[in-house]
């Protein structure tokens, strides 16, 4: 057993085994190491823990120290620095006129050494843009080139299926995917259907194949003569999710079943012939799928938590209130009658100076109405007009008379009034 830590850079996901010789390293601190490419700055994964010494590659790359205020400031410099060499970088690119796509760039912890990373159909000759790259930044320049699934792995992205790309987030390394997966888990063979963002075959392909090639080896293939519990036939179709087949019977060939794959006796896996094959007089019997039993009821999850003493004294007054709107409505409602009789029978009460007011006010702008006598009984009872009469002429105050105005009676009234008291005619 080897004693390591596991330390991730920026290019990936994946973790590297350092020695950590003295230290006592944890995870999440920021470790300056020694690598193939000089010193780098990285983040401790994992910490000091044991390892079989077959996974590990020896001799092993120390972890130089701890990294200091310091050492993040120089590492947040050089990486300040990438946006800018990107560019030019791209600026260069476009005067060689090369078919090459630059996807990213790093700088070394100690700004000695500057990596591109650059995606591109076939070889390319970049051996001027490396030489115009050093005389800018006066560097040791490397061009790497790479393939469009390192490319997702480093840009990063969402997938198809809404999260972010598994190369990116956790596969540490790619695994091989091919179209015979496809074609095992019964998808679809449109290559839109079936690529990842990079325009390769998904990843997660591999994921479930395990369990498709062990259903496979325990399921008939089509085409397959079977027994079943109703009779013999050939098998038509295969579900190897639900680990069931449907048969075409032999009494019955226009209605196909569908059977659990406990249910059928292989007879003949495969396409042939029947000569030769016995069919059992015994049939397999049929599949009565487990019915879970219920789990109990615990009354205790139904039960009503006590109330607080709040809740129950909120709970007394809205009822107190309750019950008093109700008796106030009965009330109300039994005497009712009575108290529209005793209503009519009591006399009208004197109005006050307000109310006075207000009433003559309104009267003014209706066009006057008829004079009340004290205590608001009416003067002099109005006579029933008749049917088709023509309205009567009036005599105002002056003697003048005026008729009584069918519209906009106020304004015409006290016109006429006004006429009358000055001795002018309406």
């Amino acid at each position: 057993m080897s004693i390591v830590a596991s330390v991730r850079f920026r290019s990936g996901s994946k973790s590297y085994y350092f020695d950590p010789r003295d230290l006592q390293v944890e995870a999440g601190q920021d470790v300056i190491v020694e690598t193939a490419q000089g010193v780098e700055f990285g983040q401790c994964t994992e910490g000091n823990h044991e390892v079989a010494d077959d996974s590990v590659v020896k001799p092993l790359r120390p972890i130089i120290r701890i990294a200091t205020d310091n050492d993040r400031h120089t590492a947040a410099y050089h990486r300040g620095r990438e946006k800018e060499i990107f560019e030019i970088c791209q600026k260069k690119i476009q005067q060689h006129k090369l078919e090459m796509k630059l996807v990213r760039v790093e700088c070394s912890f100690d700004g000695s050494k500057i990596l591109f990373f650059f995606t591109a159909d076939g070889r390319v000759d970049f051996r001027e843009l490396v030489k115009d790259l050093a005389g800018v930044f006066r560097s040791r320049i490397e061009l790497r080139q790479i393939g469009v699934r390192d490319e997702a792995k480093m840009l990063g992205g969402l997938g198809m299926c809404g999260r972010p790309f598994c190369c990116s987030s956790y596969l540490d390394e790619f695994v091989p995917v091919s179209i015979k997966m496809a074609k095992t888990q019964s998808l679809s063979l449109n290559p839109t259907k079936i690529s990842g963002t990079c325009g390769r075959l998904m990843c997660c392909l591999k994921y479930e194949q395990d369990a498709y090639e062990d259903a496979l080896r325990r399921m008939p293939k089509a085409e397959s003569f079977v027994l079943t519990p109703d009779g013999p036939g050939n098998v038509s179709d295969v579900n190897l999710l639900k680990e069931t087949v449907t048969v075409r019977l032999d009494d019955k060939n226009e209605q196909p079943r569908t059977y659990h794959n406990c249910e059928i006796q292989v007879l003949r896996n495969g396409k042939g012939s029947r000569d030769g094959i016995e069919i059992p007089a015994k049939r397999p019997e049929r599949y009565v799928a487990p019915v879970d039993a219920p789990e109990p009821i615990i009354p205790a999850l139904f039960e009503e938590a006590a109330p607080s003493e709040e809740e129950e004294v909120v709970r007394e007054e809205r009822s107190r209130r309750r019950r008093s709107r109700g008796g106030r409505r009965n009330k109300n409602k039994a005497a009712g009658g009575e108290s529209a009789a005793v209503t009519a029978e009591l006399p009208k009460a004197e109005n006050n100076e307000q109310t006075e007011k207000a009433a003559s006010s309104r009267r003014r702008r209706r066009g006057g109405s008829r004079p009340k006598a004290e205590g608001g009984a009416v003067a002099a009872e109005a006579k029933p007009k008749e049917v088709g009469a023509a309205p009567k002429a009036e005599k105002s105050e002056g003697g003048s008379t005026h008729r009584r105005p069918r519209h906009r009676g106020g304004r015409r009234h006290n016109k006429n009034k006004s006429a009358a008291n000055n001795g002018g005619e309406a």
